[in-house]
């Protein structure tokens, strides 16, 4: 017979998935990076280095540092802070998924044994 509730994973699996997630979310980073670089660079006519500062600045929520004086560049600049407002929140999730998950199950397991524990 099955155990009502499954066993929480062992440190080790547990400490894989972690850092499964934390590869994952520093992918989706470099790639949002990148998208912001390569924008900067040819809508805006930055410098690399002043590319990657403003894109990881916007990214962060920090706000831009240099001006942006083109319309293209304008149209860029607001579609990536919108990019990165969901960006951000989607990697904060993915790196707290695996901890929230083991928390919430273990709360379960314990709710499961207490319900045991009084014959219910």
């Amino acid at each position: 017979m099955k155990p009502a509730h499954p066993r929480l994973l062992p440190p080790h699996l547990f400490y894989r998935r972690v850092a499964r997630s934390a590869l994952i979310a520093a992918l989706l980073i470099g790639g949002s990076l990148g998208i912001g670089v390569l924008g900067y660079h040819f809508s805006v006519g930055l410098s690399w280095l002043d590319s990657l500062l403003n894109a990881s600045m916007i990214l962060t929520g920090m706000g831009p540092v240099d001006p942006v004086t083109s319309p293209a560049g304008k149209i860029f600049a607001s579609a990536y802070a919108l990019f990165s407002g969901v960006a951000f929140l989607t990697i904060v999730a993915v790196l707290l998924a695996p901890v929230v998950h083991r928390f919430l199950h273990r709360f379960h397991l314990e709710l499961g044994r207490d319900d045991s524990d009084r014959g219910e």
